[in-house]
């Protein structure tokens, strides 16, 4: 077996960090990216993409399989059930410190673009500063700006995803 046919790690990244959220009594979250395959309330989808709480309080039958995640849950009160395949699934962290893991989600066919939004190439992490041939000169000596600061979770702003590598 080579590494193109070899079982995915994600499932059993997404458990064991699950298992670290609520040994450490930390609220696991999980980001998804929506589409046709996964069933989700879609009133509550936004951008495409929708933040689901999985702690043991907020779930009923919780299943994190190799291939699904399913639930039982409640949406302003209204039990729904909850199917997200394991390749949707962009992160999952702690809602209280935002440590966790990302995942790059892959689109079979995706669909075609004339340009991306600025959101999307700040999400890309190979994104790289493009030099015009004409202003480059081997005198210069220009720094790439820095990236921003990411604001602290005592500012009391929502945390954040670190990737670490």
């Amino acid at each position: 077996m080579n590494a193109q046919e070899s079982p995915s790690t994600r499932p059993y990244l997404i458990r064991a960090l699950y298992e670290w959220c609520t040994d450490n009594g930390f609220t696991p979250y999980v980001a998804v990216a929506v589409d046709e395959s996964v069933q989700v309330p879609r009133e509550f989808v936004k951008d495409g993409e929708i933040v689901l709480n999985v702690s043991y309080d907020a779930t009923s039958g919780l299943n994190i399989g190799n291939d699904f995640i399913a639930f039982k849950a409640r949406f302003g009160g209204v039990p729904r059930e909850i199917l997200v395949p394991i390749e949707r699934v962009m992160a999952i962290y702690a809602r209280e410190n935002g440590q966790g893991m990302a995942f790059p989600i892959s689109d079979a066919a995706p669909e075609p673009k004339s340009e991306p939004t600025l959101s999307e190439v700040a999400a890309d992490e190979r994104v790289m500063q493009l030099v015009s041939v004409d202003d480059a000169s081997p005198s210069s000596t220009q720094t790439p700006p820095e990236p921003p600061k990411p604001a602290s979770p005592a500012g009391g702003a929502r945390p954040a995803l670190k990737r670490i590598k």
